[in-house]
């Protein structure tokens, strides 16, 4: 069912005539005539930002096309550093926005902040721009100098705050609004690819350092909680395979969940769904599973954009249940993910398609789109008013 922001009205309430009544014992030769009194009108609360965003969203939804809608379901990433490509890749097809890696970052963040401040989009709405940026072993940007997880799980939480507000600033600075930055995993395992990326051994230790990133980017940048729903209990790597994990729901809201539910507490916009496998829980990856998106927002109370890992990786692992991109996003769209990743597009214009005939064919319904579509939207202007504080709404 479509969400809808709550309607506010003002109503006035009505006079009441009061008579007044004679003390007990007394008598009155005459009537007495007893003056009115007319209530006051209570006005109506105004209406919150957050309100009048849902609004904006719900309103601005329903003048899209079904193809419209879709299309801007999709983060995507331009080549190289051109920016009248960035804008044309944006522009063309109203995608939702465009994910950065190490070959779009020129060489000073003035640069980058020219690049990224020439893509704009429809009047009301703003572009996501966004990058992996989580600082140690995956820092896009040279001129990053602070900490990331390789050696912020062995400091206090107070460390791994400094760090992300200073981040969080400089990405700010340079106009990126989106950070694929938070990683909520948790091992112990040093043979684990995700190890020396994640904040911490355990649940215990890496929860409040998780809270501590979301604080420190908070009102600079959206964050971005990674990879759910956990990608520490496999040394396998989503890139190339799709990890099998062998624990039940139980085992997962002991040893991961946590982190991420720190990180939702804290207030993080954002969660990105790995393609890995928990196998009683769901055999299909969490991604594509519709199980874990209810999980997300039923258990753990999220109620902001879902986004895909890169889609590409699925493709790259040579399984030939993924080998078709079009059928890929549908089953991704299908099961809840708001936004879709693609860091090699290939031929989006066709896998937009195949998602558009999807909903008419009948395997998505048209409610799914809607809901993801307002959430987009509501995360897309919250950016504009950030970027026009001068506009009153």
């Amino acid at each position: 069912m479509r969400r809808r922001a709550a309607a506010i009205s003002t109503f006035v309430c009505l006079g009441l005539l009061l008579t007044s009544c004679a003390g007990a014992g007394e008598t009155q030769d005459t009537p007495t005539e007893t003056p009115t009194k007319t209530a006051q009108a209570t006005p109506a609360p105004a209406p919150s930002v957050e309100e009048m965003t849902a609004q904006y969203a719900s309103v601005r939804a329903d003048t899209m096309t079904l193809e419209q809608k879709v299309a801007s379901m999709f983060i995507v990433r331009a080549p190289g550093v051109d920016g009248a490509a960035w804008q044309a890749a944006v522009s063309s097809r109203g995608l939702g926005g465009l994910i950065l890696m190490g070959e779009n970052i020129p060489a000073t963040p003035e640069e980058l902040a020219a690049l990224t401040g020439g893509v704009a989009s429809e009047d009301g709405l703003a572009p996501l721009i966004a990058v992996d940026e989580e600082g140690g072993d995956v820092t896009r940007l040279p001129y990053d100098g602070f900490a990331g997880a390789d050696t912020l799980a062995a400091e206090p939480e107070t460390a791994t705050l400094d760090a992300f507000t200073g981040r969080a600033a400089l990405l700010h600075d340079a106009g990126i609004s989106v950070n694929f930055g938070v990683v909520a995993d948790v091992t112990a395992d040093p043979t684990s690819f995700i190890f020396s990326r994640a904040l911490g051994p355990d649940a215990a230790s890496a929860s409040p350092k998780v809270a501590a990133a979301v604080a420190g980017e908070k009102g600079r940048v959206f964050s971005t909680l990674k990879h759910f729903p956990g990608h520490g209990e496999s040394t396998g790597d989503s890139h190339t395979s799709v990890p099998q994990i062998d624990v039940d729901l139980n085992g997962w809201r002991v040893r991961d969940a946590p982190p991420f539910e720190a990180g939702i507490d804290g207030g993080a916009e954002l969660v990105m769904f790995g393609h890995l496998a928990y196998t009683p829980v769901d055999p299909q990856p969490a991604s594509l599973s519709s199980t874990w998106h209810a999980v997300l927002r039923d258990e753990l109370g999220f109620t902001g954009v879902t986004v895909t890992d890169d889609m590409g990786m699925l493709e790259a692992t040579g399984l030939p249940e993924y080998a078709n991109p079009g059928e890929n996003a549908i089953r991704a769209v299908a099961a809840g993910n708001d936004l879709l990743l693609y860091v090699t597009p290939g031929d989006i214009d066709a896998t937009i398609s195949a998602v558009v005939g999807a909903v008419e064919a009948g395997r998505i319904d048209p409610a799914v789109i809607d809901d993801a579509v307002e959430r987009d939207l509501e995360l897309r202007r919250t950016l504009w008013l950030r970027q026009h504080p001068d506009v009153a709404f």
